[in-house]
């Protein structure tokens, strides 16, 4: 847990967003002493982060380019499992840390040959993940099919499940002292003298801040009150995702599968998630057939006896994308604002580090390592390079 700052109790903090990052960076404030208010244009939770698959996947999705990312995502990683526990401490809900492992399957020799490619990047990072043979991926998951070429064994990229999450963070904040506003819709953030005063909602009522972080997701780049050119380069990224029901006391599957096209979480109640499609639609909502066939016919490649299960659920959600998909975290242009934006499909693997080096940015001006690049300022010097 946190410590106390003795000048922290003095601040007003304004977090625009309660999806999991907010109320994660929340929590973490209201723990140090800060008076912290938690705006949501909805109900807390109900964007990205109720809309996730829950994985922690900082191995499987490692790409090239992306070092200082997996980076991050490694040091999220090791933190889960006493931020789960100090969570279950904090609310008295178990949000449902999972630790069987990942395996991303190959069907055919291409996907063999891509896998193997990748696997020589991963293990020049040191990551721990194994090229293993058909027999042993089917003896941790016998359902896969028959016509599988083997997989990559991934035995530390786990799964939460996210809407248990989001429940414990909100209690866990509120029960800290944070004050989490739903269907409060953030119109404006307020600027004075070029520092943050506070933010202006729906209706033209102004609350004072002495800090804002603007954690708002896919919706970050909507909100007013800096120049559009300062304003984080967020955008929203549809997925469609559905959910599928197992026998409980005979899953169908134990660990999270990546397969072509396709990534199958099983959660402990049952449910199966088949994610997720990849759209630039902008905020469009709609479930298509097409999406959530593409879904389907990958799960039954993979998985074939997923063809008799019932389907319990479709939705759609708007992960919050950037230019380089990593997150923007860190100061924001003007005084006493801080961004905690852009996390793209890695809300949920990057909660606790984001709250841990946000909440030390407020409390201490602190800028840790991990997060320093990821500063908004990379766009601008990636712009002057070109």
């Amino acid at each position: 847990m946190a410590n106390r700052c003795p000048q922290i109790g003095k601040l007003k903090i304004g977090i625009i967003g309660a999806g999991v990052v907010g109320l994660a960076v929340a929590w973490r404030l209201a723990t140090r002493g800060a008076r912290v208010e938690v705006f949501d244009r909805g109900a807390a939770g109900a964007g990205a982060t109720d809309a996730a698959a829950g994985m922690l996947a900082a191995c499987a999705e490692a790409e090239p380019g992306e070092e200082a990312l997996i980076a991050l995502g490694r040091q999220s990683q090791a933190r889960w499992p006493s931020f789960a526990v100090e969570l279950l401490q904090q609310s008295g809900i178990d949000v449902a840390l999972r630790t069987e492992g990942t395996l991303i399957v190959a069907l055919t020799a291409d996907d063999q040959a891509r896998l193997n490619h990748h696997l020589a990047f991963q293990h020049r990072l040191g990551l721990p993940v194994q090229w293993i043979g058909p027999a042993d991926a089917r003896r941790l998951e016998p359902h896969l099919t028959s016509n599988l070429v083997g997989a990559v064994w991934s035995p530390q990229d786990h799964q939460v499940d996210n809407r248990k999450l989001v429940s414990a963070l909100r209690i866990a904040a509120e029960g800290a002292g944070a004050i989490v506003r739903e269907h409060t819709l953030v119109k404006e953030i307020s600027i004075t003298s070029n520092r943050t005063s506070g933010v202006i909602l729906a209706g033209e009522q102004r609350v004072s801040a002495d800090v804002v972080v603007l954690a708002a997701g896919a919706w970050s780049r909507e909100i007013a009150g800096l120049p559009l050119e300062l304003r984080p380069p967020v955008r929203p990224i549809k997925g469609q995702m559905l959910a599928v029901r197992m026998d409980v006391t005979a899953p169908l599957l134990s660990h999270v599968v990546w397969a072509p096209g396709v990534y199958l979480v099983p959660r402990c109640d049952g449910r199966l998630i088949v994610g997720a499609t990849v759209e630039e639609k902008g905020f469009d909502a709609s479930l298509t057939a097409g999406g959530l066939l593409t879904l389907l016919v990958a799960a039954w490649r993979a998985v074939p006896s997923i063809e008799e299960l019932p389907i319990s659920e479709m939705w759609a959600g708007h992960r919050p994308g950037s230019p380089d998909d990593a997150p923007i975290l860190g100061r924001g242009p003007v005084e006493g604002l801080i961004y905690a934006t852009g996390h793209h499909r890695n809300g949920i693997l990057l909660a606790p580090v984001t709250a841990d080096t946000i909440s030390r940015l407020v409390a201490e001006d602190i800028v840790d390592a991990a997060i320093r690049p990821f500063g908004l300022e990379r766009f601008a010097q990636a712009q002057a390079a070109e």
